[in-house]
């Protein structure tokens, strides 16, 4: 029976889904709609039953080649832009994403399946990450002052131009906003493709930097597939740098296609992160970390833990714990407030996932919770959170990237083991260790090859901080002043004081 305000939330999304049921969802050029050259268009299906909720304007080499030249046009005058009138712009447009917050939660949880329950605040994740950088706009070019007795060296920062921003289908209006907001204080202007799979909040997006008060040009949206308008986009001579979020293979696709115009590319890439539970841990909270760290957001994100290094002499207490804990979290429609896990994004990717299911029976391993469809109809995308047990390091279920609610456990005897284990692995993006003894903390933190470890915690977000991994996890850092690395050019500037000797040739 559905709940009361689950059935609010249906009605509710349905008014908002409206407009992009009944039309064609156009791109955003130059400050407005455009429908695009080719009049090709794609269907937009929803995980929760795999129903059209509109078509989507399929993006050319045309119409990524008209906003590249859109922003190349205003690149100049917003560069000249001072700092402060960037930061009043962008904080109106978050402003603007809290005055809609509602509206992106429910179109983002039904375009991606993602329960409502996270979807609520990714408004306002977007809308602090606006906040962060206007604040820092006005600063965003300084650089240092470097005296010297016969030379004073300072430094500033430039905006490198306008920027290519490539973004994923699992949190996407969060990850555009905290890939285009350091590039709008920074000065540059932007094309921004969305993933085809959850192209919505990417138009509510757009819409707002319209009313933001961002001058034509600055922020331009096409839509459509990575072989076409993703091409087009990191070829491009006008685009500057490309910021990436996606699968590993597809960055490297990003940073060859790049190349002949030396692109200045950051990618943001998968990870098989390790979470570690040694026996002095605070057990209790390190399964909270551990069941959240893999299961909320569908386990589709990047910084999941998605193998558990477990010592082996507590292996069966929490082991035993955790599949309780599996087999409670409750599967459903990503309107309803009770849903922990919702539909996976897409069938192809569902099919995927359920693929590791025959892997982890042939390689013997033991499936102790979930496994399975919920659904078996195929209405919807829905799997029962799964508990990989009895694997090795050398399993594909220990190896691969799932990116579902798919945990694979492993045991391990000592710390160098559970090193040995954690590194063991083609990527690097994060690292959880939990233990109680804070000299072993110290020593695994400097251990693990990840750009990000946690001790003690589950995935804390601080904007300031460096984020993005090592090894196939990715290239470059987001996060404060790291961003503005990416997106602007750091100048020397060397003046005389007028009375160093000159070496003198030919006189």
């Amino acid at each position: 029976m559905m709940s009361k305000q689950l059935e609010e939330n249906i009605k509710k999304a349905e008014g908002y889904l409206k407009r992009f049921r009944d039309g064609v969802t156009a791109h955003f050029i130059n400050g407005g709609p455009c429908p695009g050259d080719s009049g090709r268009t794609y269907e937009n299906l929803t995980p929760v039953d795999n129903a059209s909720i509109g078509d989507i304007a399929e993006g050319s080499a045309g119409d990524i080649d008209l906003a590249c030249q859109a922003a190349h046009a205003a690149f100049k005058d917003w560069r000249n832009t001072s700092g402060k009138a960037r930061k009043k712009i962008l904080n109106r447009f978050a402003d603007l994403i809290e005055a809609r917050a509602e509206e992106i939660a429910l179109v983002e949880s039904m375009d991606c399946g993602q329960p409502i329950r996270f979807m609520r605040a990714a408004a306002a994740r977007a809308a602090e990450n606006f906040r962060f950088f206007a604040d820092k706009a006005p600063t965003a070019g300084n650089g240092l002052s470097l005296h010297q007795d016969e030379h004073l060296n300072y430094t500033k920062r430039t905006p490198i131009g306008p920027v290519g921003v490539i973004t994923p289908w699992n949190t996407p209006f969060m990850l555009a906003s905290w890939k285009t907001s350091p590039a709008l204080a920074a000065g540059c202007s932007i094309v921004h493709k969305p993933a085809e799979f959850s192209p919505l909040s990417a138009m509510i997006l757009a819409e707002i930097s319209k009313e933001a008060g961002l001058p034509d040009g600055i922020w331009n949206t096409v839509n459509g597939f990575g072989e076409v308008a993703g091409k087009s986009l990191t070829e491009h001579p006008a685009i500057k740098a490309i910021g990436f979020v996606g699968e590993t293979i597809t960055g490297t696709h990003i940073m060859a296609q790049g190349a002949a115009t030396l692109k200045r590319v950051h990618v943001e890439l998968g990870g098989k992160n390790p979470v570690i539970v040694f026996d002095d841990a605070d057990l209790e909270r390190a399964l909270d970390a551990v069941v959240f760290m893999i299961y909320s957001l569908n386990g589709q994100r990047c910084t999941s833990s998605s193998r558990l290094l477990v010592q082996r002499t507590i292996q069966a207490e929490f082991l035993a714990a955790l599949e309780q804990r599996v087999n409670n979290i409750k599967v459903g429609h990503p309107l309803d407030p009770a849903t922990e896990v919702g539909p996976l994004i897409h069938k192809t990717h569902l099919d995927k996932v359920m693929s590791y299911m025959d892997a982890a029976r042939n390689e013997k391993a033991t499936i102790v919770a979930g496994g399975e469809l919920v659904d078996a109809s195929g209405l919807g995308n829905y799997i029962r959170p799964t508990l990989f047990t009895n694997a090795t390091n050398a399993m594909k279920i220990a190896r691969e990237e799932i990116f579902g609610p798919v945990l694979t456990a492993i045991p391990f005897d000592t710390e160098e083991e559970a090193i040995e284990i954690a590194n063991d692995t083609p990527y690097g993006l994060t690292g959880y260790v939990w233990t109680n003894d804070g000299g072993r903390g110290i020593r695994m933190a400097e251990a693990l090859e990840a750009g990000m470890i946690w001790v003690n915690s589950e995935n804390n977000r601080n904007l300031p901080s460096p984020f993005g991994g090592m090894k196939q996890s990715g290239i470059g850092r987001d996060g404060g002043d790291y961003s503005f690395d990416f997106y602007m050019e750091t100048k020397n500037i060397c003046i005389a004081h007028g009375a160093h000797n000159i070496p003198i040739l030919g006189r």
